[in-house]
């Protein structure tokens, strides 16, 4: 059954433009609607929420720009005057309007051919996290090892790449890991080393991956490195500049990157 919660609904601001201007939105639109119906600048302002001074500025800014006055502004009198639309104000509210119907189909067309959205949103929740570490992989949990302390966790990241990560039994029990949850896997940039033959090497780091090297970004003290490992997965390194040099890391080059698993921070939705 689909997630009401997560569903995801298209809206739009729709506005027309004048020499590559903006000229007429929905909240102007509203405007020009408050003062037809009630007559006033005065109280078209506090009806849509502005001020009178930024209603009034509006309206000498959209008929500035239209090519009829949109709106007619009556000044003295036994009333005091009074703000009414143009000819010209009404057959363009009416052509917004109409507009703003077809624009409404259009994306309720493309709602309808989304299908799903439950992945949809789950990947905008993903790419909108703000955190400060360079590396952040979305997984689900294949297996949890509990200790005395410290739990194993193994992560299948995108193309099945595996990846430990160690934290507190109570860790497990506040974010609610089970097999089968959805998680992310954070590590910082610094955390990770980079090496250029690994594969065979003996370290006490559980994750180890190897791939090419897709981008370098070299500083006078440290140097960024970008390796592919595989599975549309990429691991952000920062090293020494001298490291860099040393191991003569080149974009397209192999190298291999490796972390503890204590590195490995765990976070769920």
């Amino acid at each position: 059954m689909k997630s009401v919660k997560n569903s995801i609904g298209l809206t739009g601001n729709l506005w027309l433009n004048r020499a590559e201007n903006k000229f007429l939105g929905g909240d102007r639109i509203a405007l020009l609607e408050m003062i037809d119906e009630l007559g006033s600048i005065t109280k078209a302002a506090k009806a849509v929420g502005i001020s009178y001074k930024t209603a009034w500025d509006t309206i000498n800014m959209i008929n500035n720009m239209a090519e009829q006055p949109l709106v007619d502004r009556l000044t003295g009198g036994k009333g005091g005057g009074g703000t009414s639309l143009t000819a010209a104000g009404k057959k363009i509210i009416t052509q917004y309007k109409t507009i703003q119907e077809e624009h409404r189909k259009f994306l309720d067309n493309l709602e309808g051919r989304l299908g799903d959205t439950d992945s949809l949103y789950q990947f905008l929740r993903r790419i909108s996290m703000k955190v400060s570490a360079r590396n952040t992989f979305s997984g689900s949990v294949t297996n949890i090892t509990t200790g005395a302390v410290n739990a194993e966790v193994t992560i299948s990241l995108k193309g099945g790449v595996p990846l430990i990560a160690v934290v507190t039994n109570g860790a497990i029990e506040n974010l609610g890991l089970t097999v089968g949850s959805e998680v992310y896997a954070i590590v910082k940039a610094s955390s990770v080393i980079i090496g250029t033959d690994l594969h065979d090497a003996k370290v006490s780091a559980r994750n180890i991956f190897c791939g090419t090297i897709t981008k370098i970004v070299e500083g006078p003290v440290n140097t960024e490195v970008d390796v592919e490992i595989g599975g549309g997965n990429t691991v952000s390194a920062v090293i020494t500049h001298d490291s860099a040099v040393k191991l003569e890391l080149k974009i397209g080059g192999h190298a291999c990157t490796l972390f503890k698993a204590s590195s490995v921070i765990i976070g769920v939705n």
